[in-house]
């Protein structure tokens, strides 16, 4: 299930998200769900789980759920984790560069 899938089984109308930063470092999602929580996207009552979504046509845009809503959707959530060990190791890469620092991997390809 894609962001804009899961949106549309939600019924949230996207123009209605908050744009998110292209890229964060962990301190955005928490901030918004901090001591001044934004509003639930589904029934207004306080956030306390938050993520980017993409939606076609704004770009990245915040999903910001209370408690009972994350655990009533938290199923219908695309995955975002790489199905291969290539595609972990090119998401780590990526997160180093991001992040300007320097990493090797090392990988055992006969261990399974």
């Amino acid at each position: 299930m894609t962001d804009a899938d899961l949106l549309l089984r939600l019924g949230v109308d996207s123009a209605t998200l908050d744009p998110a930063p292209a890229h964060h470092r962990g301190t955005a999602g928490p901030a918004r769900v901090g001591l001044s929580p934004v509003a639930c996207t589904l029934c207004a009552a306080p956030a306390r789980f938050t993520r980017v979504v993409d939606v076609p046509g704004s770009g990245p845009c915040w999903l910001d759920r209370c408690c009972p809503c994350y655990l009533a959707t938290v199923g219908m959530q695309p995955s975002r984790v790489p199905a291969t060990v290539d595609g972990i190791v090119a998401d780590l890469r990526a997160a180093a560069v991001d992040a300007g620092v320097a990493l090797t991997v090392l990988a055992d390809r006969e261990a399974g």
